[in-house]
């Protein structure tokens, strides 16, 4: 197995998951271009990987300074500005397919024919995504899990036209970044998704039925089945406008088993977006 990440990444979106990718392929000694759509979201996105690069110090996670990491990260506003010899560029944008394509597209014009391109979508198909690019051959997903630095797994997804020469390139990336990958065939919310949003959705059921509270639901998971964090807490960390957006997507392709409770959609209507917003199914600080 390779010991080493490309020596040139791009990450496509600077938000929490983008910040999170970005971080973990410096950490590793990549050169790393992040694009944003405006100086304004690009100071947030730099700002965003200087906090996680400060908690991981904090830990003893670093074996170089956080500045020294935070040096080889550029920050830039236009896609075609992608360093053509990139070996990865990983998207990491919206879970919606035609923002996630635009960008896709546009990061594909930029770089060389060897590039390897990656979805970190949790849902999409990635054919779908895939028949819009001129080498599907070289495109796979890439489903990192939040916080991207602490989260062990990756799960590589391989569309209809992925390559084995991609496919086991990025199994090799996930290794020299020190996590273990899952390889699973494109379908429905991929396996993780697919059985993370049904536990999901059926805790917001049964807090919806009164059946328990939050935090009995979540202490019932953690400590009878030893999940690291209950179904509910992870919603929230999750965020429950992407958790909707998930359910919305599965409950149209696999059917009414992921049909999204209406517990779900009046938090989501009120702004009750889990942690980022303060509140969620639990109140954060």
């Amino acid at each position: 197995m390779s010991s080493a990440v490309p020596e040139d990444v791009g990450v496509v979106g600077g938000g929490r998951m983008g910040a999170g990718i970005a971080q973990v392929f410096a950490v590793a000694g990549a050169r790393v271009s992040v694009v944003e759509g405006d100086a304004a979201a690009a100071d947030a996105a730099r700002e965003r990987i200087r906090a996680g690069l400060d908690r991981a110090a904090e830990r003893g996670k670093l074996e170089v300074s956080a500045g020294e990491v935070l040096d080889r990260i550029a920050i830039i506003t236009d896609p075609a500005d992608l360093p053509r010899a990139a070996g990865l560029v990983v998207e990491a944008v919206p879970e919606r397919a035609e923002v996630k394509i635009e960008v896709l597209t546009a990061a594909e014009r930029a770089v060389g024919e060897d590039t390897v391109l990656a979805t970190n979508t949790s849902s999409l198909s990635i054919a779908e995504l895939s028949a819009a690019l001129s080498r599907p051959e070289r495109f796979l997903g890439m489903h990192f899990f939040n916080p991207v630095p602490a989260s062990r797994l990756v799960e590589v997804v391989t569309g209809p036209d992925t390559g084995t020469a991609a496919r086991d390139a990025v199994l090799d990336w996930v290794g020299a970044l020190h996590k273990t990958a899952v390889t699973v065939r494109d379908s429905p919310g991929f396996a993780t998704s697919r059985l993370g949003v049904l536990l999901g959705l059926e805790a917001i059921r049964m807090l919806e039925e009164g059946v328990a509270d939050a935090e009995s639901i979540d202490t019932a998971m953690e400590l009878g089945y030893r999940h690291p964090m209950g179904p509910l807490r992870s919603t929230d960390l999750v965020g429950l406008d992407v958790r909707l957006a998930i359910a919305d997507y599965l409950h149209g392709t696999l059917g009414e088993r992921f049909s999204p409770p209406q517990l779900l959609r009046d938090k989501v209507a009120r702004g009750e977006l889990g942690r980022k917003a303060g509140q969620g199914f639990h109140r954060w600080e």
